[in-house]
């Protein structure tokens, strides 16, 4: 392995002993350095992990036919992406949002604070079979997330890249599979890696419009001022005094919150974005950790030992990192701390809200790795497997100045047999240690591949909200028993008014008695559920009033299901493997009218699913990606 060391354009061949001017290559010798550093340099680099981070994760994202992952949440962000496009055509922008009016999220209040990132999407759902698209869409972003993490650490001339690039893919089961949701995370982590870059560079100047870019796309930009923060601490301590690189670092803290604050203000929904901002923390961001209402898993802390069983690698990552930091020059010491303090950080927010699990465990590998490149570093120059000098960029003189000063320490007759001898044992252990890190990564891929592989199928709810399509009008209120479905249930028919979605606190926000009673009812505990749902769930007033005659559930309320039938007010118009809708009768025990459709409506006699180019036979409504 002639070099090893990510990015070896320009370093010198060989040197024999530190400051001893090298000879130049000649012959066949020559020519195997050439072959070795085209084989090693960063375009091979990049070029490898970009192949073997798209064929992992194609595999795992193409484990189910369905738009990944678990939830149906990316079916709603590739709708939202679709109707975006259709609004800018039409003239409707941003479009109209009637999905939840029973919310937070109502038509005048509705936020999309996913815009940009919707905006990104768009391009995918161009294809053919609209769920294609999203799904490679989604791939890609995933890939782009995982490859800007490597290309931190090969752009930082990190030792061994594809190792930690192997670390980073066996990093954590719920990494691998909460990566792949088709949701804003995965280019959340591509602009904080950014960001981070940018910090380290010292170009503080560009973190004004990534902190701007960052706030349309998504509100995690507030990890970036986390981000900001700690760099300010780093070169505070490292400066020990009120310098002037402390006070530049601050004024990059001042530049990323001004830029998200432009973000915000430069917004088709300002000023309800920031108010749908502060909610959302109110909402979430509680004492103790408890809820004012059941919200989505991802809220809610793992398991102990779950948590540790689930995120191994990462866990060793940072133990290791935690063991082999200590001071080095410079650079390193200012990357490697700052990297602990923000990999820990991500570690306990993690440990609180499963949510983070996408961005956690990649930062603990990348910790691991700037934390024991020095180590590294020092024991590849005492085996004298590395030259000495490395200034072969004025951006790696820290890498230089290290490598000359641990030469100096370890310096020894370096003669060719004792080289080779060295190299052959630095073969042997890069691939013992490439073949423990993908052991892992087998292990948790294939776990989450039959994980993402159980997820319902790609056509679920789509005959029962054909059929509402086909006989109920279009501005009509349907009930729908529990949130979590909802974002399927508005891929097929956006323009329905539903009950509620996405998260349940924003009905809770809206309408507390409204909630109480939505709750007792998808729960199971209200017997006689139909007077409450026509008297309580409408729309409008005087003679354009609405209320909910329908209701579509899936078949695990069974409560909900059994309480209605046996209250004597409802009728099953509808019923198929996935749903079955419910017709709320006018009074208690009316028999259904005449022209009522039977009650066993398979889904082979559902209306035709829609063919335009999009799977969708009307445009697109607007945003509410909340998670």
């Amino acid at each position: 392995m002639e070099n090893v060391r990510a990015g070896g354009e320009g370093e010198p061949a060989e040197t024999a002993r530190a400051g001893e001017t090298p000879a130049p290559a000649r012959g066949e010798a020559g020519r195997s350095r050439s072959r070795a550093s085209a084989l090693t340099g960063r375009p091979a680099l990049y070029a490898f992990g970009a192949v073997l981070i798209g064929a992992v994760f194609w595999y795992l994202q193409f484990s189910t036919a369905s738009i990944c992952c678990g939830d149906f949440d990316a079916y709603y962000h590739f709708r939202l992406s679709r109707m975006i496009w259709d609004g800018l055509w039409t003239g409707d922008f941003p479009p109209a949002f009637n999905a939840l009016p029973f919310t937070t999220l109502n038509p005048q209040d509705f936020v999309d604070h996913h815009f940009l990132f919707h905006v990104m999407q768009i391009p995918f759902t161009w294809f053919s079979d609209f769920e294609t698209g999203a799904k490679v869409g989604t791939w890609l972003f995933a890939c782009a997330a995982v490859f800007a993490c490597y290309w931190l650490m090969v752009r930082h001339r990190v030792s061994y890249p594809v190792l930690w690039l192997l670390a980073i893919l066996g990093s954590a089961g719920p990494f691998l599979y909460r990566i792949h949701m088709g949701k804003a995370m995965a280019v959340s982590i591509v602009l904080l890696v950014a960001g981070i870059h940018l910090l380290w560079r010292r170009r503080y100047v560009w973190l004004l419009p990534l902190a701007f870019i960052f706030g349309l796309t998504y509100d995690m930009v507030f990890l970036l001022w986390v981000a900001a923060g700690f760099w300010f601490l780093v070169v505070l301590a490292q400066e020990r005094a009120w310098s002037r690189e402390v006070r530049r670092a601050l004024v990059a803290g001042l530049l990323v919150v001004a830029g998200t604050g432009l973000g915000y203000v430069i917004n088709p929904y300002f000023p309800h974005n920031v108010v749908l901002t502060y909610q959302h923390l109110l909402m979430k961001v509680r004492p103790g950790g408890n809820f004012s209402t059941a919200v989505g898993g991802e809220w809610y802390p793992y398991n102990t030992l779950e948590f540790l069983a689930n995120c191994g690698t990462a866990f060793a990552a940072m133990i290791f990192g935690y063991v082999a930091f200590r001071d080095g020059t410079r650079k390193r010491m200012e990357r490697a701390l700052f990297l602990l303090l923000f990999s820990t950080f991500l570690m306990l927010v993690n440990m609180k809200w499963r949510r983070f699990a996408e961005y956690w465990p990649p930062f603990a590998v990348v910790f691991a790795a700037f934390a024991l490149d020095p180590l590294i570093t020092g024991l590849r120059l005492r085996f004298r497997i590395a030259p000495a000098d490395r200034a072969d960029h004025a951006d790696h003189a820290d890498h230089a100045d290290d490598a000359a000063a641990q030469a100096n320490d370890h310096s020894r007759a370096a003669t060719p047999d004792s080289i080779e001898r060295a190299r052959a044992w630095e073969f042997a252990s890069v691939g013992t240690l490439a073949v423990l890190l993908a052991a892992p990564l087998v292990w948790y891929a294939r776990i989450s591949s039959a994980d993402i592989a159980s997820m319902p199928g790609p056509d679920r709810y789509r005959g029962g909200v054909e059929w509402l399509k086909a006989n109920v009008p279009a501005g009509e209120p349907v009930f729908n028993s529990d949130w979590d479905d909802f974002p399927k249930l508005f891929f097929y028919d956006p323009q329905r008014p539903w009950i509620a979605g996405l998260d349940p606190t924003y009905l809770l926000d809206r309408d507390a008695e409204l909630m109480r009673h939505y709750e007792r009812i998808g729960r199971g505990e209200e017997t006689n559920p139909g007077p409450i749902i026509r008297e309580k769930f409408c729309l409008g007033d005087g003679p354009g009033r609405r209320c909910a005659r329908y209701a579509i559930t899936d078949h695990e309320h069974e409560g909900f299901f059994n309480n209605s039938l046996d209250s004597g007010w409802f009728d099953v118009v509808y019923e198929d493997d996935d749903v079955s809708i419910l017709r709320i009768r006018d009074a208690k025990g009316e028999p259904p009218p005449d022209n009522a459709p039977p009650a066993n409506f398979a889904p082979d006699n559902a209306p035709t699913p829609p063919s335009d180019a999009n799977g969708a036979d009307e445009p697109a409504d607007s945003e509410g990606a909340q998670e």
